[in-house]
């Protein structure tokens, strides 16, 4: 595309707006997302109409794209803080409206292990599905998981292991929060190459997550039955 016909986002009607936004995250473009944010703010949209419209749905697309073998990891991570750069304008915005959380989630990569590439791309899109996240790092032992679960109160704790000396750890948090009779208020949600879904059976997780966009499908699976039983309840 040549500078002639650049497109100018504040020209655009709103859906023509949405649109070239889901586009925008796609490929990663950073300051045209917080542009188009603030236009849709400008033109009286909710902060939440915006996150849940443009933002989550981009990301969707981004999900099912990055699932299908289309998209890889450097791709999705751009869009992923194209996301970020959105959500860092409506987050406060969020907060003072009250807009609906699907959730909370803690996550992080397992003590002995420092790596973190999955666990950022979980966090993002988990960010991006409308969860509030608490990424408590790398290297994360059982008493950091307890301290975040007890601070955050999630719905959600996901770990992270990308060695197969460091799966076994996320068999020490589980057994430790069975220990404290604390296992069953928390979905358990594990994942990282090595790991597969004998083992997360075999550990007592939930589930096993092979990747970001399985993650976001299988936490909101969650939610939606924890709050029909509410609502049945």
């Amino acid at each position: 595309m040549s500078d002639d016909d650049e497109i100018i986002l504040s020209e655009l009607d709103d859906d023509e707006l949405v649109q070239q936004m889901h586009d925008d995250l796609y490929d990663g473009l950073k300051e045209e997302i917080e542009e188009a944010v603030n236009i849709l703010l400008e033109r009286g949209w909710t902060p939440y109409n915006i996150l849940t419209k443009a933002l989550v749905e981009g990301m969707r697309i981004v999900g099912i794209d990055f699932r299908d073998g289309i998209l890889f990891v450097p791709e999705v991570l751009l869009a992923a803080n194209a996301m970020k750069a959105g959500m860092a304008i409506l987050r406060p915005l969020l907060a003072e409206t009250g807009a609906p959380k699907l959730g909370t989630m803690v996550i992080g990569t397992v003590k002995g292990d420092i790596h973190d590439i999955g666990k950022n791309l979980v966090s993002m899109m988990m960010e991006g599905a409308g969860f509030d996240v608490h990424d408590i790092g790398i290297n994360t032992d059982v008493d950091e998981y307890l301290a975040a679960i007890e601070e955050h109160k999630p719905d959600i704790l996901g770990m992270s292991a990308l060695l197969t000396t460091t799966m076994p750890y996320m068999k020490v948090v589980i057994d430790t929060m069975q220990a404290k009779g604390i296992r069953d208020d928390y979905v358990i949600l594990v994942g990282g190459a090595p790991l597969n879904e004998e083992f997360g059976k075999a550990i007592g997780a939930d589930a096993y997550c092979r990747d970001a966009a399985v993650a976001v499908e299988t936490a909101k699976d969650f939610m939606s039955r924890k709050h029909n039983q509410m609502a049945a309840g």
